[in-house]
C-alpha cells in the first residue's frame, strides 16, 4: 500500500507547495482536494491556460502521484442542481489530464447521515455520469459518508449502476463511527471495489466526533488497515485531515509528518 494526504489539511497551500511537502516527507501521492480558495478545481488558475504547462510539468517532476481528485459540492450526487453530471464530467477531463485515476464522489454531502437523501437521484445522476467516466478512462469512486457509510446502502448503489467507472472511496471513519459498522463487513460489502481510501482518528465526545492525530484516537486502526491490506489492496491510504473547515486542528506540516512516520506500523 501506498501513502498519501489531502489538501484539505493544508488550505492555504498552492500546488507547488503540496508537492514538495509530499516529496520531502516521504509520501507516495497527493489528493487533491481544493488550493488556496479554489475550491472548483477545473477552473482553479493553476489549470488554466496561463498555468497548466507549469503545473504539469510540476507534478511530473515532483515524483508524487495525483492519487485522487476529490470533487467539490458541484458535483454533490443528491443535488437537484442541472450542472452535477457536466461538473463530474469536467473534473472527468481534468483528472485524465493530471495523470490520475480517481475522483471522489459525494452522494450525501456530510459525514453524519441525512435521512432525507433523495436515493433515487443519487442513482440517476450517477448513472448520467458514468457513460463519460468510462469513455475517458476515470473512475467516480463513492465515498463512504453521510448515509452511503452503511456501506449495505453503497453496494446496492454500486450493483445498480453496473458500471467498471464506477466504485467506492472507503473512509474508514463514517462508517464505524455512525453506524458501529466493522472493518469485517464494509469489505464484505464493498471491499471488492475500493479504490482508494480516506484514513483518520477520532474520538466522540457529547455525540460529535473530534479529530486526533493517528494513534491518538480509539478508531480500531489496525483491525481495519490488516484487513485492508489482507484484501490485496495495494491503493493509496489518503490522511485526511480536515483542518479546512477546523482551524483549530494541527499544523500540516505537524500532523503530515507524524502521518508518514506512524502509518508504517499499521500496514
Amino acid at each position: 500500500m501506498k501513502i498519501s494526504y489531502s489538501t484539505v489539511g493544508c488550505p492555504d497551500w498552492m500546488l507547488n507547495e503540496v508537492l514538495a511537502a509530499a516529496r520531502d516527507f516521504g509520501y507516495d501521492g497527493v489528493e487533491i482536494r481544493g488550493l488556496g480558495e479554489d475550491l472548483f478545481l477545473p477552473e482553479a488558475p493553476c489549470f488554466g491556460p496561463k498555468r497548466l504547462k507549469t503545473s504539469l510539468k510540476e507534478i511530473s517532476s515532483s515524483g508524487v502521484a495525483i492519487s485522487c481528485i476529490s470533487a467539490d459540492a458541484s458535483c454533490l450526487l443528491s443535488s437537484h442542481s442541472l450542472d452535477v453530471v457536466s461538473n463530474i464530467r469536467r473534473y472527468c477531463d481534468l483528472t485524465k489530464l493530471v495523470g490520475a485515476v480517481n475522483i471522489r464522489i459525494l452522494a450525501d454531502e456530510w459525514g453524519k447521515p441525512d435521512p432525507s437523501v433523495d436515493r433515487e437521484l443519487v442513482y440517476e445522476n450517477l448513472a448520467a455520469a458514468a457513460p463519460y467516466a468510462e469513455k475517458v478512462g476515470v473512475k467516480l469512486l463513492i465515498e463512504t459518508c453521510g448515509v452511503y457509510a452503511e456501506t449495505s446502502v453503497t453496494r446496492e448503489l454500486i450493483e445498480r449502476v453496473a458500471s467498471p467507472a464506477v466504485g467506492v472511496l472507503w473512509d474508514i471513519h463514517h462508517p464505524y463511527r455512525y453506524f458501529g459498522e466493522s472493518a469485517e463487513t464494509t469489505l464484505k460489502n464493498v471491499g471488492e471495489w475500493i479504490g482508494h481510501v480516506h484514513v483518520k482518528d477520532s474520538v466522540m465526545k457529547d455525540g460529535e466526533p473530534q479529530y486526533k492525530m493517528l494513534g491518538y484516537g480509539d478508531l480500531p486502526l489496525a483491525d481495519m488497515l490488516g484487513r485492508l491490506k489482507a484484501s490485496g489492496y495495494d491503493g493509496h491510504l489518503s490522511l485526511e485531515w480536515m483542518k479546512r473547515w477546523n482551524d483549530e486542528l494541527e499544523a500540516p506540516g505537524i500532523v503530515f509528518a507524524h502521518y508518514a512516520r506512524n502509518i508504517k506500523k499499521y500496514i
